[in-house]
């Protein structure tokens, strides 16, 4: 089993790299589209990796962190979201942002991605609401985004426009108010 790899990057496409290791093999590793933006064609890589193998192929998949690989591992538990589908849901925004959606049931967060419908979405939370280890308790960052996002749309905004806005908010020390308002005046 290859759960890590490190080495160069040989060859960049709009899902995969290849990296080519100490060793002279080039390996196709399957990245979220976020990573690959940040990637450049000669420049040393590690990456923590899982490995699917199916009848017809074998596929890695790589992560920066070990957190991603996890909720990447999470979303495979699910009945209907194979690897491609979980790495998509990946992309949606941070793990932090992620387990927050599905800790508060937001299905409509997780339906962003193609392939993921209303059922499915809600499999997604009814499965892994409660394996989401790092549910933010009340008065925490993903908290008090997950009420901004909820006053904004309350307020007209949509919700993936609210997401977006939040983005990158210094939450600590501020209450929801705070942050509602320095959201409203970058709106």
């Amino acid at each position: 089993m290859i759960s890590a790899i490190t080495g160069k990057i040989n060859q960049l496409s709009q899902s995969s790299v290849v990296i080519q290791t100490a060793s002279g093999l080039g390996y196709e590793v399957r990245l979220k589209s976020g990573h690959l933006h940040q990637l450049r064609v000669g420049e040393e890589i590690s990456l923590s990796c899982h490995l699917v193998v199916r009848e017809d192929a074998l596929e890695l998949f790589g992560f920066p962190n070990e957190r991603e690989k996890s909720l990447f591992l999470r979303f495979l538990a699910v009945s209907g979201v194979g690897p491609k589908t979980a790495l998509h849901l990946l992309s949606l925004g941070s793990v932090e942002e992620i387990e927050a959606a599905i800790s508060r049931g937001d299905t409509s967060y997780l339906t962003n991605v193609s392939g993921i419908g209303r059922k499915t979405a809600e499999r997604i939370v009814v499965e892994l609401k409660e394996k989401i280890t790092s549910q933010p308790e009340a008065g925490q960052p993903g908290d008090v985004l997950s009420e901004v996002i909820d006053a904004l749309v309350s307020l007209g905004y949509k919700r993936d426009k609210a997401r977006e806005a939040v983005r990158g908010l210094e939450v600590k020390d501020k209450t929801t108010e705070v942050l509602l308002r320095e959201v409203l005046r970058q709106m």
